[in-house]
């Protein structure tokens, strides 16, 4: 009896005990919380690193983007690489939760896909609720390329040549500033090919050069009936010539003109293999002057096809001189041709390991007044639209100039003509040529972060 009453008196308190859930929440909770706060406060202090860590993968790009820039123009020494990337990176960093933090930059040149500048950087990020994980800080790194030369550039020049260019200094700035364009992009050159340059004079025609006229994609009907000599073959009673033969003049006598092909092929660059593809020769004058017989005074030079003999280059820019109408299509025409690996200029083979950009700059001190076949603007300009969408389709970038120092209208074929607004350029002065050209080398030597 006592036992049995003693056995209630104990384990009734017990079953009671063990049924209670009234503390069982907070207790779970309590338990629960440590790795709960764990969790935040990790998520937190990962953030934070991770921000950092953004931070300066945005700063090392914008720096590996300025270094590669200033060593490929020359403003720096290889030598001074990592100093100038330090500050560069000093400058542009400004996360205040990195700490420990370090760059290094590695300049390598003539790699077989062209120069490269990697910047290396890394840093710390002390924890707040890690650290009593046993992690006091979180360590990041990363890096950023800026790479240059597996990016090949062609450019043609296509240069008024016009009489109108011997006014308000407009010839002499032009030669100036396309002699520093070409400095400034031959000091892109890494190994011979990554640039090529051509120039193209015009005026109403352009000069393919006399030495040429054995060429098959020379049309000569119209020379040909233009220039030799007529011997009569039978005399009528009283005399005179009842009929003659013509003999066309020896082509060596040609002075070099060709001027627009037939249309639509004046607004193509399609090779010249039959008589209206190929380009006819003219004897471009005005009374007696031949406009492209070398050693006139003046005359309009002979076309540069693509080249990286830089001083070539610059020496038929130098030989310049004012001649002749505005026929801007032409120019722009065999700057195209130019680029075109056919004849007549026989751009060379593009190397497969490499990405090319082909551009064209077209500048005109004028509108237009004569082709082929037109002494009207408008007509002449529409030819000259049609030959800019084309090549423009063909992954052409083109850049436009017109020097405008007489106050003439502002040209709408040229805007039209240029590869966005941004790529048409209005000079009002001489002067200002040189900041016009030095732009649009800065545009074709851009640079871009690669990784």
């Amino acid at each position: 009896m006592f036992n049995a009453l003693l056995r209630d008196h104990v384990c009734s308190p017990a079953r009671r005990f063990t049924g209670a859930e009234e503390g069982n929440i907070a207790v779970t909770f309590a338990i629960a919380l440590v790795p709960i706060l764990g969790f935040v406060g990790a998520a937190v202090d990962y953030t934070r690193a991770n921000a950092a860590r953004s931070s300066m993968q945005a700063a090392l790009d914008s720096t590996a983007l300025m270094v590669s820039k200033d060593l490929s123009q020359g403003v720096i020494t290889p030598s001074q690489v990592s100093t100038k990337a330090q500050s560069y990176f000093n400058a542009l960093y400004t996360n205040n939760d990195a700490k420990s933090v370090s760059v290094s930059a590695t300049y390598t040149a003539n790699s077989s896909m062209g120069s490269n500048i990697q910047v290396n950087g890394s840093g710390a990020v002390t924890t707040d609720f890690l650290k009593v994980a046993g992690f006091p800080t979180i360590n990041f790194n990363t890096s950023s390329t800026a790479a240059w030369g597996n990016v090949r550039m062609r450019v043609a020049m296509a240069l008024d040549n016009t009489g109108s260019m011997a006014d308000d200094g407009k010839m002499p700035a032009m030669q100036k500033a396309a002699k520093a364009l070409v400095d400034q992009l031959s000091d892109l050159e890494k190994t011979k090919g990554d640039i090529y340059i051509s120039i193209i004079p015009f005026a109403k025609d352009v000069n393919v050069d006399n030495s040429n006229n054995n060429q098959s994609w020379i049309d000569w009907t119209d020379w040909d009936a233009a220039n030799g000599t007529s011997t009569c073959t039978s005399y009528n009673w009283w005399g005179g010539c009842q009929s003659s033969t013509w003999t066309p003049a020896n082509h060596n006598k040609w002075t070099g003109c060709v001027t627009d092909r037939d249309q639509d092929y004046d607004t193509k660059n399609t090779a010249p293999t039959t008589s209206a593809t190929r380009f006819p020769a003219e004897e471009y004058v005005s009374g007696s002057e031949k406009y492209c017989k070398s050693g006139n005074n003046p005359y309009l030079q002979p076309i540069l096809p693509l080249s990286y003999d830089w001083s070539a280059i610059k020496q038929r820019i130098s030989d310049m001189q004012p001649t002749g109408n505005t026929n801007q299509g032409i120019g722009m025409a065999w700057a195209w041709m130019s680029l075109t690996q056919s004849a007549p200029l026989n751009a060379p083979a593009k190397d497969s390991n490499y990405t090319y950009k082909d551009a064209i700059i077209l500048l005109s001190d004028g509108l237009n007044t004569q082709n082929r076949w037109y002494s009207n603007a408008s007509q002449i300009d529409a030819r000259q639209k049609t030959l800019c969408d084309n090549a423009k389709a063909a992954g052409i970038t083109v850049y436009t100039i017109q020097v405008n120092t007489g106050g003439d209208p502002t040209s709408a074929v040229l805007q039209y003509c240029a590869s966005g607004s941004q790529n048409f350029y209005v000079v009002t002065t001489a002067s200002q040529t040189a900041s016009v050209f030095s732009s649009i080398g800065t545009s074709l030597s851009k640079l871009r972060v690669a990784k």
